[in-house]
């Protein structure tokens, strides 16, 4: 089972502003697409409010979201689940992986992605039972103002990169990279 995290920043570290996305990337909306379409997602209240109403519940997923007003979020138990805590969140997604039928090959690995925000991703990493040990991270190469920052990888975490620089067809350069640790038991 892998429990991976993964966002959009700048550089600088920023993830949002006012509640959204500072920039436009469609290359990097297909990248998160691409990986976590099939396996449950884990988001906070506020990263569940920051997507368009038209894409939510996250197509293709189911979404996870946690809240301490669980009336604020459509919850019916088969694509959106309401939670009070990040270890129910974890218990709901074991649950949703036990009853759902792969969706690539049997040797393809279960995961749960955590889309944050900030404290969703910290107590993703400080988990006991199933801790947070895949993160992928794209850098967008930009300077924007934003209220809302990426938690730090320690060193704890290694990086890998997935993708060197590459320029966007809106002009844009960004990359992608992988971060992994070895959970301590």
């Amino acid at each position: 089972m892998v429990v991976g995290a993964i966002w959009a920043q700048t550089p600088d570290g920023v993830i949002g502003v006012d509640g959204g996305l500072p920039w436009h990337l469609s290359e990097d909306l297909k990248f998160f697409a691409r990986i976590t379409i099939g396996h449950p997602v884990v988001m906070g209240r506020r990263t569940w409010d920051s997507f368009p109403e038209r894409v939510r519940p996250l197509p293709g997923r189911q979404n996870i979201v946690i809240t301490s007003r669980p009336e604020s979020v459509p919850a019916d138990g088969e694509r959106v689940w309401a939670v009070g805590s990040y270890a129910e969140a974890v218990d709901v997604a074991l649950g949703v992986l036990a009853t759902e039928p792969a969706a690539g090959p049997e040797t393809a690995p279960r995961e749960i992605w955590v889309l944050g925000g900030p404290s969703v991703w910290r107590d993703a990493a400080a988990h006991a039972a199933l801790p947070l040990t895949r993160v992928l991270v794209t850098t967008v190469d930009l300077d924007v103002p934003g209220d809302t920052h990426a938690p730090g990888l320690d060193a704890a975490w290694s990086r890998t990169e997935v993708q060197d620089w590459t320029v966007a067809g809106n002009g844009t350069r960004f990359r992608i990279d992988e971060w992994t640790r070895t959970p301590v038991r």
